[in-house]
Protein backbone atom coordinates (compact mmCIF):
# COMPACT_ATOMS: atom_id res chain seq x y z
CA UNK A 1 0.00 0.00 0.00
CA UNK A 2 1.52 3.35 -1.01
CA UNK A 3 1.90 6.12 1.59
CA UNK A 4 -0.77 8.38 0.04
CA UNK A 5 -3.39 5.64 0.13
CA UNK A 6 -2.34 4.70 3.67
CA UNK A 7 -2.76 8.28 4.88
CA UNK A 8 -6.18 8.41 3.27
CA UNK A 9 -7.23 5.23 5.05
CA UNK A 10 -6.00 6.56 8.41
CA UNK A 11 -7.95 9.78 7.84
CA UNK A 12 -11.17 7.85 7.16
CA UNK A 13 -10.68 5.73 10.28
CA UNK A 14 -10.10 8.82 12.43
CA UNK A 15 -13.19 10.51 11.00
CA UNK A 16 -15.29 7.45 11.77
CA UNK A 17 -14.03 7.36 15.36
CA UNK A 18 -14.73 11.08 15.71
CA UNK A 19 -18.26 10.65 14.36
CA UNK A 20 -18.99 7.84 16.81
CA UNK A 21 -17.65 9.95 19.67
CA UNK A 22 -19.81 12.89 18.64
CA UNK A 23 -22.90 10.72 18.42
CA UNK A 24 -22.27 9.31 21.87
CA UNK A 25 -21.72 12.78 23.24
CA UNK A 26 -24.74 14.53 21.81
CA UNK A 27 -27.41 11.87 21.80
CA UNK A 28 -26.23 8.39 22.69
CA UNK A 29 -25.00 8.83 26.26
CA UNK A 30 -27.35 7.09 28.64
CA UNK A 31 -28.50 8.45 31.98
CA UNK A 32 -29.81 6.51 34.98
CA UNK A 33 -33.58 6.28 35.22
CA UNK A 34 -34.95 9.02 37.48
CA UNK A 35 -37.31 7.93 40.24
CA UNK A 36 -40.64 9.70 40.48
CA UNK A 37 -39.42 11.59 43.57
CA UNK A 38 -36.01 12.43 42.12
CA UNK A 39 -34.66 15.97 42.47
CA UNK A 40 -33.05 17.63 39.44
CA UNK A 41 -30.70 20.55 39.99
CA UNK A 42 -30.76 23.25 37.30
CA UNK A 43 -27.51 25.13 37.94
CA UNK A 44 -26.39 28.22 36.09
CA UNK A 45 -26.75 31.94 35.62
CA UNK A 46 -29.56 34.18 34.33
CA UNK A 47 -30.56 31.69 31.62
CA UNK A 48 -31.42 29.26 34.40
CA UNK A 49 -32.84 31.89 36.74
CA UNK A 50 -35.27 32.97 34.01
CA UNK A 51 -34.34 36.62 33.44
CA UNK A 52 -36.69 38.09 30.85
CA UNK A 53 -39.79 36.17 31.95
CA UNK A 54 -41.91 35.64 35.03
CA UNK A 55 -40.53 33.24 37.68
CA UNK A 56 -43.19 30.70 36.74
CA UNK A 57 -41.95 30.80 33.12
CA UNK A 58 -38.29 29.91 33.69
CA UNK A 59 -37.08 26.75 32.01
CA UNK A 60 -36.69 24.80 35.31
CA UNK A 61 -40.29 25.51 36.31
CA UNK A 62 -41.62 24.52 32.88
CA UNK A 63 -39.42 21.41 32.78
CA UNK A 64 -40.72 20.33 36.18
CA UNK A 65 -44.26 20.33 34.80
CA UNK A 66 -43.23 18.49 31.63
CA UNK A 67 -41.41 15.60 33.34
CA UNK A 68 -43.25 15.40 36.68
CA UNK A 69 -40.01 15.60 38.69
CA UNK A 70 -38.95 18.35 41.09
CA UNK A 71 -36.51 20.75 39.41
CA UNK A 72 -34.60 23.13 41.68
CA UNK A 73 -33.80 26.48 40.07
CA UNK A 74 -30.28 27.38 41.20
CA UNK A 75 -29.61 30.14 38.71
CA UNK A 76 -27.83 33.36 39.71
CA UNK A 77 -27.97 36.27 37.21
CA UNK A 78 -24.59 37.71 36.30
CA UNK A 79 -22.60 34.82 37.76
CA UNK A 80 -19.39 33.70 36.06
CA UNK A 81 -18.13 30.13 36.16
CA UNK A 82 -15.53 30.82 38.84
CA UNK A 83 -18.28 32.01 41.17
CA UNK A 84 -20.46 29.08 40.20
CA UNK A 85 -17.65 26.66 41.02
CA UNK A 86 -17.35 28.16 44.50
CA UNK A 87 -21.12 28.04 45.07
CA UNK A 88 -21.84 24.57 43.74
CA UNK A 89 -20.63 22.30 46.58
CA UNK A 90 -23.07 23.74 49.13
CA UNK A 91 -25.93 23.54 46.64
CA UNK A 92 -25.17 19.89 45.86
CA UNK A 93 -24.93 19.01 49.53
CA UNK A 94 -28.19 20.80 50.31
CA UNK A 95 -30.33 19.53 47.43
CA UNK A 96 -28.79 16.05 46.96
CA UNK A 97 -29.98 15.88 43.34
CA UNK A 98 -30.26 12.76 41.21
CA UNK A 99 -29.24 14.79 38.13
CA UNK A 100 -27.68 18.17 37.40
CA UNK A 101 -28.41 20.34 34.37
CA UNK A 102 -25.44 22.68 33.93
CA UNK A 103 -26.00 25.80 31.83
CA UNK A 104 -23.10 28.13 32.54
CA UNK A 105 -20.40 30.19 30.86
CA UNK A 106 -22.46 32.88 29.16
CA UNK A 107 -21.19 35.69 31.35
CA UNK A 108 -17.60 34.51 30.89
CA UNK A 109 -18.11 34.79 27.15
CA UNK A 110 -19.77 38.21 27.40
CA UNK A 111 -16.88 39.50 29.52
CA UNK A 112 -14.32 37.84 27.23
CA UNK A 113 -12.73 35.93 30.07
CA UNK A 114 -10.10 33.33 29.30
CA UNK A 115 -11.87 30.35 27.71
CA UNK A 116 -9.34 27.85 29.01
CA UNK A 117 -10.17 28.96 32.54
CA UNK A 118 -13.89 28.82 31.76
CA UNK A 119 -13.50 25.27 30.45
CA UNK A 120 -11.51 24.35 33.56
CA UNK A 121 -14.27 25.72 35.80
CA UNK A 122 -16.97 23.84 33.90
CA UNK A 123 -15.04 20.57 34.13
CA UNK A 124 -14.48 21.14 37.85
CA UNK A 125 -18.21 21.69 38.39
CA UNK A 126 -19.04 18.51 36.52
CA UNK A 127 -16.49 16.53 38.53
CA UNK A 128 -17.88 17.90 41.80
CA UNK A 129 -21.25 16.46 40.83
CA UNK A 130 -19.79 13.18 39.59
CA UNK A 131 -17.85 12.72 42.84
CA UNK A 132 -21.25 12.72 44.53
CA UNK A 133 -22.54 10.25 41.93
CA UNK A 134 -24.72 12.90 40.32
CA UNK A 135 -24.94 12.58 36.51
CA UNK A 136 -24.67 15.81 34.54
CA UNK A 137 -26.21 17.17 31.34
CA UNK A 138 -24.20 20.05 29.88
CA UNK A 139 -26.07 22.84 28.09
CA UNK A 140 -23.96 24.89 25.69
CA UNK A 141 -24.38 28.64 25.33
CA UNK A 142 -23.31 30.59 22.25
CA UNK A 143 -20.56 33.15 21.96
CA UNK A 144 -21.75 36.72 21.36
CA UNK A 145 -21.79 37.68 17.69
CA UNK A 146 -23.64 37.20 14.45
CA UNK A 147 -23.32 33.42 14.19
CA UNK A 148 -24.40 32.67 17.78
CA UNK A 149 -22.60 29.33 17.82
CA UNK A 150 -21.29 27.68 21.00
CA UNK A 151 -17.50 27.63 21.41
CA UNK A 152 -15.86 24.21 20.87
CA UNK A 153 -15.07 23.87 24.59
CA UNK A 154 -18.57 22.62 25.36
CA UNK A 155 -18.30 19.75 22.90
CA UNK A 156 -14.78 18.94 24.04
CA UNK A 157 -15.86 18.84 27.69
CA UNK A 158 -18.83 16.62 26.95
CA UNK A 159 -16.74 14.17 24.94
CA UNK A 160 -13.92 14.11 27.46
CA UNK A 161 -16.20 13.52 30.46
CA UNK A 162 -18.67 11.33 28.53
CA UNK A 163 -21.79 13.29 29.41
CA UNK A 164 -24.83 14.29 27.36
CA UNK A 165 -24.65 17.67 25.64
CA UNK A 166 -27.54 19.89 24.58
CA UNK A 167 -25.64 21.96 22.07
CA UNK A 168 -28.25 23.72 19.95
CA UNK A 169 -31.27 24.92 21.90
CA UNK A 170 -29.90 28.11 23.50
CA UNK A 171 -28.35 29.26 20.22
CA UNK A 172 -31.58 28.43 18.38
CA UNK A 173 -33.68 30.42 20.83
CA UNK A 174 -31.36 33.43 20.89
CA UNK A 175 -31.17 33.55 17.09
CA UNK A 176 -34.95 34.13 16.81
CA UNK A 177 -36.29 37.50 17.92
CA UNK A 178 -39.71 36.05 18.69
CA UNK A 179 -38.11 33.90 21.43
CA UNK A 180 -36.11 36.70 23.11
CA UNK A 181 -36.86 39.33 25.72
CA UNK A 182 -33.60 41.18 25.00
CA UNK A 183 -30.26 40.61 23.29
CA UNK A 184 -29.11 37.79 25.57
CA UNK A 185 -32.22 36.43 27.33
CA UNK A 186 -35.18 34.35 26.16
CA UNK A 187 -38.78 35.29 26.80
CA UNK A 188 -41.40 32.89 28.15
CA UNK A 189 -41.71 31.17 24.77
CA UNK A 190 -37.95 30.78 24.51
CA UNK A 191 -37.68 29.26 27.97
CA UNK A 192 -40.46 26.84 27.10
CA UNK A 193 -38.51 25.78 24.04
CA UNK A 194 -35.47 25.14 26.25
CA UNK A 195 -37.55 23.06 28.65
CA UNK A 196 -39.09 21.04 25.82
CA UNK A 197 -35.68 20.33 24.29
CA UNK A 198 -34.29 19.16 27.63
CA UNK A 199 -37.33 16.97 28.26
CA UNK A 200 -36.72 15.33 24.89
CA UNK A 201 -33.04 14.78 25.73
CA UNK A 202 -33.95 13.19 29.06
CA UNK A 203 -36.37 10.83 27.33
CA UNK A 204 -33.87 9.85 24.65
CA UNK A 205 -31.15 9.25 27.24
CA UNK A 206 -33.41 6.96 29.29
CA UNK A 207 -33.73 9.22 32.34
CA UNK A 208 -37.53 9.39 31.99
CA UNK A 209 -40.11 7.49 30.01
Amino acid sequence: MNSKRYRGLIFLVLMAVFSVSMSACSSGTRLPRLASDAVILAFGDSLTFGTGAEPSESYPVVLEKLISRRVVNAGIPGEVTGEGLSRLPKVLDKEKPALMLLCHGGNDLLRRLDQQQTAHNLRAMIRLAQERRVPVVLIAVPSPGISLSPPPMYRQIAIGLEIPLEEKIVATVLSDGSFKSDYIHPNATGYRRMAESLATLLKKSGAIE
